[in-house]
């Protein structure tokens, strides 16, 4: 008996058009005057359709599991808008329609805000809706929380979150191997994640991603709806969003983010060893696909960000 799980269809282009058409027609009971591709891959696909009922986002995946995910987001979405946070509408989810799983929601005006020139002021406000997020409560860790009813795969504690579903052991390993970290830095590591596995703190909403390409913003700077709510778990805050976003902003960005979300300076610098610990284990992945590909430029790169060679201010 073969026990092995069916491989995901392989769709093309125009299937997947063919798809989201049928969708739109099926639940408006009319035709699309347009659909249009607005990027995705091999894996995924989404279109942005023109309706007589007005222009929807309907994003569409060939892995039977990915109707979950579309789930939580829509949950997410739900709650974060109920606190005050502008999303796009989700109408539908499902997997019925077509033979794959997809979700349709409203299309939102404006564009992403990553090289709009009031990024400043945007990264500010993108701060004080992530504090927002973060009074949505929910129970466990991870990706699996309250918008599931499933019990078996829940974390219950930052701990076995740690282990069982971030793999960190797994990541650690990969750090090491690929020599990203000196010995005292591995130690220094090994130590705050120990500190941080028995953090007893109220479990709520993350969005995950919160960066300015997840976020579209009108022609003034004003933010029309955070998007990509894939990568959204419950976890405690503000630790695990703000390692996140905070990555890839330059100084003056980071402090801008902060003081939207409203934390002061000392509250800064002492999260700050938690922070560096939770974005150097999620590099982990990036570094061990550029050591699967042999790509020795990258690996140097990064051992050079993790020396601390870039960080210009503290000595």
């Amino acid at each position: 008996m073969n026990n092995l799980m069916p491989e995901p269809p392989s769709i093309g282009e125009r299937e997947a058009r063919a798809m989201a058409r049928a969708i739109i027609t099926h639940h408006f009971g009319s035709k699309p005057k347009r659909v249009s591709p607005k990027g995705g891959g091999i894996t995924n696909f989404v279109y942005e359709a023109s309706h007589p009922e007005g222009d929807f986002i309907i994003r569409m995946s060939p892995q039977p599991a990915k109707v979950k995910e579309y789930l939580k987001e829509q949950w997410a979405m739900a709650r974060a808008h109920e606190v005050g946070v502008q999303v796009s509408q989700v109408l539908e989810v499902g997997a019925d329609v077509v033979p794959i799983p997809y979700m349709v929601s409203r299309k939102v005006p404006g564009d992403e805000a990553t090289h709009h020139p009031e990024r400043m002021a945007i990264l500010r406000e993108m701060g004080r809706l992530t504090a927002l997020i973060h009074t949505v409560p929910t129970s466990g860790f991870g990706h699996t929380f309250d918008w599931s009813s499933n019990q078996l795969s829940r974390r219950e504690t930052w701990a076995e979150y740690l282990k069982r579903e971030l793999n960190i052991e797994q990541r650690l390993t990969v750090l090491g191997a690929n020599r990203m970290l000196s010995k005292s830095q591995l130690k220094a590591l090994h130590a705050t994640l120990r500190e941080i596995e028995s953090l007893e703190a109220d479990t709520v909403l993350n969005h995950g991603d919160m960066r300015l390409k997840n976020v579209m913003v009108d022609e003034a700077g004003e933010i029309t709806a955070v998007i990509d709510w894939e990568f959204c778990a419950s976890n405690v805050a503000p630790y695990w969003d703000l390692a996140l976003a905070l990555h890839d902003l330059s100084v003056d960005a980071k402090q801008a983010f902060l003081g939207g979300y409203g934390i002061s300076e000392k509250e800064v610098r002492d999260m700050a060893p938690v922070l560096k610990a939770l974005n150097v284990i999620n590099y982990a992945p990036f570094v061990e696909r550029a050591a699967d590909e042999k790509d020795g430029h990258r690996l140097e790169q990064y051992r050079t960000r993790f020396s601390g060679a870039l960080d210009l201010y503290s000595l």
